[in-house]
């Protein structure tokens, strides 16, 4: 190998790879709609002005990629179902009829908010209008940024040389090899959505065995630090932030440290997506320490990244199939799980099994905060909005807490997960969400009892 593009490398490494951290890891002060000033990250800076200038147009966009994605489905998962040719049009649309249907789903849900036509229970404000104005405009920026930049992170090197430093610390607590740590951090300071990006793109290129894709998707994409102040502020107890935020973080951890232990991910399978069960070495040679050997594989993936134009249809390609893949499936979970919440008194049901643990860890008003502890898993919010007239400022700490740290809710995160390429069911879904729930709560009440 020529020296210069040695040298060439790891110019490309050092800079590409601080342009990516800046971009999704540095927190900056943004000004939102309202004037007032919040903390932001630069991409999702980009993603807000981007929304400020496409303005009442971005309904228009996501209704019409939405439906271009149910019908480019329709076609090719029957006239071209049988087909494995390797093209972008047919590993995104030729799924199976289940995907099919969740896509089709999404076409009439966002057609019938967009042109406010069909059944009240889906233009409610707080079920298919709030996923479809509230959230997919969001998104719809989000994944175009987050998407463009992503391989910034990933194709460079950064990975590569944090994977040796953080691997005596990552795979003994948390069960994870050390190169996830760049996931950790965007989903913890950053938004769970792009973690789940990253973690996807990473399982697809085969550096995440399905498990570690599952236990980073669903144990580390944590809400932002923006969202967590709109619940604090939600729940009137911003004057309490400091401790409401340790709270979230310190039960996220135990959490994170619980959960690849025992079922149901310990029992998921350590395979890669090429069906290889082999772990990635990740021995440090005896001529090298964790810096010095971590920076001669991030030189070695450098030489081999790609080049301006392709680093573009990289960007493209997770952009198209962030938006074509996984915002139908949002619009149809986030949807069909808020209908459950606001129509139906199944949420309220599941929770009454807790009135006497909540009674025994004495929260003041056990019922009323029963009736929001699993009701989190259809939309975040929920919850929060729910105790908000709760007079006992102990109760709104907590329950607004655990819904941060219960993490998978469809409306979001956990569409965005069924939506990528993580293999990860519905049903196991729902599942994780209550064990983190089991785990968080008395973490949080024990803080909370302290603080109060």
């Amino acid at each position: 190998m020529k020296q210069t593009s040695v040298t060439l490398a790891r110019f490309k490494f050092i800079i590409l790879s601080l342009l990516g951290i800046y971009l999704f890891l540095i927190p900056i002060s943004d000004t939102n709609s309202e004037g007032k000033k919040e903390t932001s990250l630069p991409v999702a800076y980009l993603a807000n002005r981007a929304l400020d200038l496409i303005g009442d147009q971005a309904g228009l966009i996501i209704m019409l990629i939405i439906s271009f994605s149910a019908i480019m489905t329709v076609i090719y998962s029957t006239l071209f179902s049988t087909s494995t040719k390797r093209s972008i049009t047919n590993e995104l649309f030729n799924v199976n009829w289940i995907w099919a249907v969740i896509r089709c789903l999404g076409a009439v849900f966002a057609i019938c908010v967009y042109f406010n036509v069909g059944p009240g229970f889906i233009l409610n404000e707080n079920t298919g209008l709030m996923v479809y104005k509230d959230l997919l405009p969001t998104l719809l920026t989000v994944f175009f940024f987050a998407g463009l930049f992503l391989p910034l992170l990933m194709d460079f090197g950064l990975l590569e040389f944090l994977g040796p430093m953080f691997a005596p610390i990552m795979r003994p607590v948390f069960k994870l090899p050390g190169r996830s740590t760049v996931d950790n951090l965007a989903s913890f300071i950053g938004d769970g959505t792009v973690g789940v990006m990253i973690t996807s793109s990473q399982y697809e290129q085969g550096f995440y065995t399905r498990r570690e894709a599952t236990v980073i998707a669903t144990t580390f994409s944590v809400v932002s630090i923006t969202f967590a102040i709109v619940i604090a502020q939600t729940i009137g107890l911003m004057d309490y932030f400091f401790q409401f935020y340790l709270s979230v973080i310190i039960a996220c951890i135990v959490a994170a440290f619980i959960m690849p232990r025992i079922w149901p991910l310990k029992q998921i399978p350590d395979q890669y997506s090429n069906g290889s069960t082999e772990q990635l070495n990740e021995k440090i040679p005896d001529t090298h320490n964790p810096v010095s050997w971590g920076f001669e594989k991030a030189t070695e993936k450098a030489i081999e990244s790609p080049g301006f134009k392709q680093f573009f249809i990289n960007g493209v390609k997770t952009v198209l199939d962030m938006w074509l893949a996984v915002l139908p499936v949002v619009m149809t979970i986030g949807t069909l799980a808020t209908i459950v919440a606001e129509y139906t008194p199944t949420f309220s049901i599941l929770g009454t099994p807790f009135v006497p643990l909540l009674e025994l860890m004495q929260i003041p008003y056990a019922k009323e905060a029963s009736e929001t502890l699993l009701i989190g898993f259809a939309d975040m919010f929920l919850p929060s909005l729910l105790i908000s007239d709760v007079p006992s400022d102990m109760t709104r700490f907590i329950i607004g807490a655990l819904s941060i740290s219960q993490l998978i809710y469809l409306s979001e995160v956990g569409g965005v997960i069924l939506g990528s390429k993580i293999p990860v069911s519905l049903g196991k879904l729902f599942m994780i969400y209550l064990i983190r729930t089991v785990i968080t709560l008395p973490v949080i009440v024990i803080l909370a009892h302290i603080f109060f």
